[in-house]
């Protein structure tokens, strides 16, 4: 997704681009995600004006391509007792929180939003600036309309093997493609050529498991995420948060996991649930059960209603900067070569912004 939007600014600015891709479609992180625009939780700064300057061009470009599946649904993050509700108070404070469109909903309020959320819990926290687009859809919906303007070429099948002057590569076909810039955005790609050209990459990888349900049978109108979002995402960093950790620990399936609850509506009524994170190499080939019934413990308790059949269960990794303030690690790597990697997951909240920061500093 983040080449892809790399082309979009870059066509959008008049120029021609070629987009070489490994695989024949999206395989990686750009699937297999929440298809969040997540604002709510960034870190304040940089990284916050990254994700709402990017929920900007998402909807202005979901308007042009409606196979995106663009919708400014907000999101809910459920609270119960005091402490929670300290912390969602805390974030209500913050001097951003009218940036990220914070509310505090009592529980009545918060059934009103979303009358799906039928289960026991004392307010939650909503923010009107979270948004969600179709994660399986959104590449090929904005290559269907890259190809229409008549200066966008994919070729799918080949990998970039080789730099061979400026702004010049060579993929494994043995074709050259030259260009003004090359952009390489490999994703959890950091092996190869990306080794030889930055051998000391400040990125890592993680691995996630998340899953889709069968049909809900009834709208659920925002996003959804629960208390321990406030444990993983940065705006949430408060003095509240510290006692709610001392207080009362992350259940023991979710801390060995470093888990947190996301939930999305999918256009065909399954909802996209996660999920974990795991840092240390090599990561597991298979996925494990206990994520999968804790999460659905969570999602019941919101609902008041049993979790419909888990249809598709999966994992995926993404590449993150190990400094996890930066947003992303842009890097000249050759001349006429730049290397953009590591959002990890602010990726498809990010790529719009990210890209057109691309553009703006290569001069497009």
């Amino acid at each position: 997704m983040v080449g892809t939007l790399h082309a979009w600014h870059a066509v959008e600015r008049g120029h021609e681009v070629v987009q070489i891709e490994r695989e024949e479609e999206a395989r990686g992180a750009s699937l297999r995600n929440f298809g969040q625009i997540w604002v709510s939780g960034r870190a304040g700064g940089e990284e916050l004006a990254t994700a709402l300057r990017a929920r900007e061009l998402w909807e202005r470009i979901g308007r042009r391509v409606p196979g995106l599946g663009f919708r400014p649904c907000g999101s809910l993050t459920p609270v119960r007792g005091e402490r929670e509700l300290a912390v969602a108070e805390a974030a209500l404070a913050r001097p951003d929180a009218a940036d990220r469109g914070y509310k505090l909903l009592t529980a009545d309020e918060t059934r009103a939003v979303n009358p799906a959320l039928r289960g026991e819990f004392t307010a939650a926290l909503h923010c009107e600036r979270d948004a969600a687009v179709e994660p399986r859809t959104a590449q090929l919906a904005l290559r269907t309309a890259l190809r229409a303007s008549g200066r966008y070429a994919f070729l799918p099948g080949r990998e970039v093997r080789e730099v061979v002057g400026r702004g010049a590569v060579r993929d494994d076909h043995g074709d050259v493609h030259r260009g003004d810039a090359v952009v390489l955005a490999t994703g959890a790609w950091l092996g190869g050529l990306v080794r030889e050209l930055a051998p000391d990459l400040p990125v890592r990888r993680v691995r996630l498991q998340m899953a889709q349900t069968a049909p809900l049978g009834e709208q659920l109108t925002t996003s959804v995420a629960d208390a321990d979002s406030f444990r993983y995402y940065p705006a949430y960093a408060s003095e509240a948060l510290d006692a709610l950790n001392a207080a009362r620990p992350q259940a023991p399936t979710a801390a060995a996991h470093r888990m947190q609850l996301l939930m999305v509506q999918r256009l065909d009524g399954g909802l996209t649930i996660g999920d974990t994170h795991e840092y240390e190499h090599p990561f597991a080939f298979d996925t494990l059960e206990d994520p999968y019934e804790h999460l659905t413990q969570v999602v019941e308790g919101f609902l008041g209603r049993p979790l419909p059949a888990i249809r598709r269960r999966w994992a995926g990794v993404y590449a993150q900067c190990a400094d996890p303030s930066r947003v992303v690690h842009r890097e000249q790597v050759r001349e006429g070569v730049w290397l953009v990697t590591g959002p990890g997951g602010r990726g498809m909240t990010c790529a719009p912004a990210i890209a057109e920061q691309t553009g703006s500093e290569l001069g497009w």
